[in-house]
């Protein structure tokens, strides 16, 4: 019997990326253009050479689950972890020519279930563990398991009280692991002995302090912790069982920026350690040695790294993504970088007349970084970029390419002043975006996310149709230290509508006075509900058109309808709460009949975030009210497709079918 095997074309998306213990291998998910997710397999030569993935497609036609956790491990094989409510499955594929071969390992009911590789020793047999499998249910307990791939059942080895997270092994044989422990509303790293099933305090720094263990060397026993005891959470290092306290150096004390170590390696002058440094849409890199005490900017291009790494011999590894980029794996000399210095930076002005309405470049806002903005992150918001030319050192391997006479389509970082503070904004477009003849002001989802500086396929088709595109991370967005993140805790549709009204009325007038239409919405999920309210509040001349994919209606009516999980995150984050001002109930059905511009609804009907039933409901409404369906707007339902109904097989269809929605006001 013959039995079919999903096509696999070239990589657009890639996530979970997972490196083997001894680095020999890496895992991701990928999907392609027209494609559901499956598991990719990575080689990583010992020499440095290029890297060059593995597709391992599933037999059947069928699709990995992006929520699939993966564990490379050293033979090239993958264990993968699948999850289907507290059904847990284990399965290890390896490459068996055109499809992957799995080998189910075991099922564990949990409400919750993770895995961690075990670094795996020199000649371990089959029967060796390969991961530990942490569990929770509904009690306020973790259980431990030791994996394997030679057949056998999970064996438990730990049942310890309270819940973990975080991971780092104190040992090269797997035998002691450090966790961090939620007891009584503080976070504290543990030792858990996995020959005796318990556990020890590791780090107790003050009497109420969060204390974590994030990196950890073996072989000198330095460690990097994360702790709140200095007054606020910051990084700190320290050698375990040295005598020595805990330092917390000022350099890795940054306001505004959050610092991760991504990868150690010892080097003649004392550890080294690459962290990554995350601020708003982009990522940079930096080199921390204890030994000199300041961090040392590395010059890596513009985009979103994948915060983890392996750092060994043949380089440093880490997922890389930009706008015209692909995500896939980066190799970087260290050395090399540092000696080629820090990347130039153009300062030459925007050409538009961006003082025509109150839209501009905005200066940097306060309590951003400063300084640290010049020598580190390779750009600033608002400047023009020279070409960018990878700086020696610098190598991304498996990035694919665009077809056949075609382009990636390259975005810029810009803030953009808003009503109480400046915004930033990923800007495709160039630097003539404001005079494009089609605009989009598009509204990401969550709301707890933001835009990056990275490849979008969606946004891509629609720069590829000629729209330019802006994409402002407006107050709810994470990235820009707590406050921005938590202005619409309890005000959904409350400052970020602020926001978005602000910018369509700036581009809508700069591009008035340019003699050219205002600009289309589109959003996703929150971006959705949120484009909807916008299109309904702001004045009809300054919205062409808006396209929403899996929108919801309220807060109170996705609290309503949602399965558990989303309506507990929903009421976590204030969801359901009513705003009280002039604008009303942020209600979109209450507001249906203030949608007058074109109008496009797309959502999947086996979305098991936001139900099918809202978009459904908003398709009703429009009609009761007169509006016609194929002129006024156009309600499309994706059939087997879930909430990332624009990364799912088909998902290329609905790309096209968004683009030529958003340029023209139809559907192609």
């Amino acid at each position: 019997m013959t039995v079919a095997t999903r096509t696999v074309t070239q990589a657009l998306r890639r996530l979970g990326f997972a490196f083997a213990a001894d680095g020999s291998h890496a895992a991701c998910l990928a999907s392609s253009a027209d494609s559901g997710w499956y598991v990719e397999g990575w080689r990583l030569p010992p020499d440095g050479t290029p890297a060059a993935p593995l597709a391992l497609p599933l037999p059947g036609n069928r699709s990995e689950s992006p929520r699939s956790q993966l564990v490379a491990l050293p033979d090239g094989s993958v264990l993968v972890g699948r999850h289907d409510g507290e059904r847990h499955d284990l399965v290890r594929l390896h490459h068996g020519g055109t499809a992957a071969v799995e080998q189910p390992l075991a099922s564990l009911r949990m409400a919750g279930l993770r895995l961690l590789p075990l670094p795996v020793p020199d000649g371990a047999g089959p029967w060796a563990p390969v991961a530990v499998a942490l569990g929770t249910d509904t009690r306020p307990a973790t259980t431990a398991w030791l994996v394997r791939t030679d057949g056998t059942a999970p064996e438990p080895v730990a049942e310890i009280p309270g819940l973990h997270g975080g991971g780092a092994w104190l040992d090269h044989t797997g035998a002691l692991l450090a966790l961090d422990r939620v007891d009584a509303g503080l976070v504290r790293s543990v030792v858990l002995d996995l020959r005796s099933g318990t556990t020890t305090p590791l780090l107790e720094i003050g009497e109420h302090s969060n204390d974590r263990l994030v990196l950890f060397d073996p072989d000198s026993r330095f460690a990097m912790v994360r702790s709140d005891a200095p007054g606020t959470d910051r990084l700190g290092w320290g050698v375990l069982g040295g005598g020595e306290p805990l330092r917390f150096p000022e350099c890795l004390h940054i306001g505004g920026v959050f610092l991760r170590p991504v990868a150690l390696r010892q080097g003649a002058d004392g550890p080294r350690v690459v962290l990554q440094i995350d601020h708003g849409a982009g990522s940079a890199l930096a080199l921390w040695r204890p030994s000199t005490g300041r961090l040392d900017p590395l010059p890596v291009p513009p985009g979103r790294l994948g915060a983890v790494g392996h750092w060994d011999a043949a380089g440093l590894r880490l997922p890389y993504s930009s706008p015209d980029h692909p995500a896939a794996l980066a190799t970087l000399d260290v050395d090399a970088l540092l000696a080629h210095g820090p990347v130039p930076t153009g300062t030459g002005p925007m050409p538009l007349p961006l003082q025509l309405a109150p839209l501009r470049l905005a200066p940097s806002a306060p309590g951003s970084p400063g300084p640290w903005r010049d020598t580190v992150l390779p750009w600033q918001p608002g400047e023009v970029r020279p070409a960018r030319t990878p700086p020696p050192g610098w190598r991304l391997d498996g990035s694919t390419p665009p077809g056949e006479g075609g382009r990636w389509h390259p975005a810029q970082s810009l803030e953009l002043a808003g009503p109480t503070s400046p915004l930033e904004a990923v800007v495709y477009g160039g630097d003539a975006w404001l005079s494009s003849p089609h605009l989009v002001l598009a509204l990401h989802g969550g709301p707890a996310d933001a835009w990056r500086l990275e490849f979008d396929p969606a946004l891509q088709r629609m720069a590829a149709e000629g729209l330019a595109v802006v994409a402002p991370n407006q107050r709810g967005s994470t990235g820009y230290g707590v406050a921005h993140a938590l202005a619409i805790r309890g005000a959904w549709g409350g400052p970020d509508l602020d926001d978005v009204l602000y910018l369509l009325d700036g581009i809508a007038g700069q591009r008035a006075a340019l003699g050219l239409e205002p600009p289309a919405l589109f959003g996703v999920s929150y971006g959705a509900f949120l484009a909807l309210l916008a299109a309904a509040h702001a004045p009809a001349e300054q919205v062409a058109r808006c396209a929403v994919v899996a929108p919801f209606l309220s807060g109170a009516r996705l609290l309503a309808e949602a399965a558990p999980p989303v309506a507990a995150l929903t009421a976590r984050l204030g969801g359901g709460e009513p705003i009280a001002d002039a604008r009303g109930p942020r209600d979109v059905l209450q507001l249906a009949h203030r949608l007058s511009a074109p109008l496009l609804v797309v959502h999947g009907d086996r979305d098991q975030v936001v139900p099918v039933s809202q978009s459904r409901s908003l398709r009703h409404e429009l009609l009761r009210i007169g509006r016609i369906e194929g002129a006024d707007f156009r309600y499309v339902e994706a059939a087997g497709s879930g909430h990332e109904v624009l990364a799912e097989e088909g998902a290329a269809v609905l790309h096209e079918l968004l683009a030529a929605f958003l340029r023209t006001g139809r559907p192609g």
